[in-house]
């Protein structure tokens, strides 16, 4: 598993306005920060990635979110 921060890559910004949990967006451009633990993860993760309390994890393009609640979907763009 791979722990890369992805804060020393991109700059973040909050989607506005916030989606609801209950249908997160994914794109090639939008990350998701775990609000419990602040790990950031790709929406679209080829690599296998987690987040460090476990909420977000995922590879092969497809990431599961145990608590939709506790993410917060952002923008990223190289710095």
């Amino acid at each position: 598993m791979h722990n890369i921060d992805l804060r020393k890559i991109y700059k973040f910004h909050p989607v506005d306005p916030a989606p609801s949990p209950s249908n997160l967006p994914t794109a090639g451009d939008l990350y998701y920060e775990c609000t419990e633990c602040k790990v950031i993860v790709s929406s679209v993760p080829r690599i296998k990635i987690a987040c460090t309390c476990g909420n977000l994890s995922g590879v092969d393009g497809k990431l599961v979110v145990q608590k939709p609640e506790q993410v917060k979907v952002v923008r990223g763009k190289l710095k």
